[in-house]
Parts: structure tokens; sequence; C-alpha cells
């Protein structure tokens, strides 16, 4: 191989004099990026000097399976049986029959239009939970029990005798329309932490072919006191007290 000519010598020990300072300048600021990297890293993870950082902790995993449900809550002392029902207001006054469940699990109907019906598997009026009171809403003969039962409104008195005369007084909270077909089944029936009443009738739209209403009107009320009987005795003789609705 030829010797190079002394003036490419000299030119090529300069480049390597040039490249050697760039290389050794490239070194030194990759070294100074990655010391301000950690520098960054530490302060980042260490508020305070001679903070330890601590390894992220790794999460157990999930259990399998629903969450249960609480349990209902009972009175610790059962009140008597319920036997009408008054509501002023939309001018109720009817006995209570006693409803169960039909065959198919749903809840049963009054045998008779102008009669409400308390559902048994519920809390009796007064006791912790959601008592159930359904009625009718109409019929071909004329309007039901519960016909009016939609033009009840928070703050109006319900009231339930009980088998042994007193008087269960509930007030209106709420009342809603919801679609058969999308029934709040565990809000309407569930259990909940004080002594409530439901009335439920159907209403919404009349579909002729099936012959029932699309909907179901509910009202929820929570009891507010507890009346006691009333007493007949010590009346005068002769004396007719003019008659008071309730």
């Amino acid at each position: 191989m030829p010797a190079a000519a002394p003036d490419t010598a000299h030119r090529g020990s300069r480049a390597r004099l040039i490249r050697r300072p760039i290389a050794t300048a490239l070194v030194l600021a990759g070294l100074l990026v990655v010391a301000g990297g950690t520098v960054g890293l530490t302060r980042m993870t260490a508020s305070h000097r001679g903070d330890i950082a601590r390894p992220v902790a790794k999460s157990a995993p999930a259990p399998h399976g629903i969450f249960a449900a609480p349990p209902q809550a009972h009175s610790a002392k059962r009140v008597p049986r319920p036997v009408a029902l008054i509501i002023p207001v939309i001018r109720v006054r009817t006995a209570l029959e006693q409803l169960g469940r039909t065959p198919q699990g749903t809840l049963q109907v009054p045998t008779s239009t102008t009669v409400a019906g308390w559902y048994t598997g519920s809390p009796r009026p007064g006791e912790i939970g959601s008592s159930i009171i359904a009625g009718h809403i109409d019929s071909t003969l004329g309007p039901g029990v519960f016909f009016r039962l939609r033009l009840l409104r928070p703050g109006n008195l319900v009231y339930v005798r009980r088998a042994d005369g007193r008087l269960a007084v509930f007030q209106v909270t709420a009342e809603h329309m919801y679609p058969k077909d999308d029934f709040p089944t565990e809000q309407v029936y569930g259990p909940v932490p004080d002594a409530e009443l439901r009335l439920i009738t159907c209403g919404g739209v009349f579909d002729p072919v099936t012959g029932s209403y699309l909907s179901n009107i509910v009202v929820y009320a929570t009891q507010v006191s507890v009346r006691p009987p009333r007493h007949h005795h010590g009346r005068r003789r002769g004396h007719h007290p003019r008659a008071r609705q309730s």
C-alpha cells in the first residue's frame, strides 16, 4: 500500500484529534444526562434528604362472589295485624284482606275492587321494614279503592288500624309510577331501617289486548306515630257528638 502524502497524513491526524474531543464531550454529556435523571428520580421519590424510596406494594387478588345483603331488621316486639286502612285526603276507608303469593310467585290481588289487602309476606304496618298494601285502581264497573292513589303528595297522612284498635299513622314521602317490565322490586319490597308503608296499584296506559295497565303506582310512607284506641266510656247520656272525619 503506498505511503500517504505528508499533507494527507497531517489532515488525518488533525481529524483524529478533532474526533477525540467530540467523542469525549458526547460521553461526558451522556453521563450528565444520566446523573440528572437520577437526581430527578431521587427528588420525585424522596421529599426530604435522607428519605428512602419505598417499593410499591402489590395489590392482593379480589375475592370472588357477590356481596352479602344486609340482614333485614325486625322489630323487637310484634305488632297486631292490620285490619283497616284510612286515607282521608283521597276518601279511602276500607277493610284489609290478607294477601299471599300466586303459584307464579307474584303478589296476590284483592278479591274485590272496593277492598285493599295487606301482603302477609311483608312486615305488619308499624314493624321495621316495608309493609305492602295493594288495591285495584278500577274495573269495568267503575273506580276501585285506589283510584285516587296517584293524587297523594308528600306530607299527606295515611292511617292503618290494627286488631288491638290502635292507629298507626304514616306520612307520605313520595309517589312514583314504574313500568311493570322495569319494576324496582328491591327498592319497593327490600329492607329499610324504620317502619314504612308501600301502597301499590296499577296505572299508566291501559292495554286492551292484555286487559291490564302497563305500569304500577307506588306511594311511599313512613310511620310518624301510633295512637291509642278510642274509648267510648264516660259519655253523657243523650249526648251524641258529631262524627268527625279521620
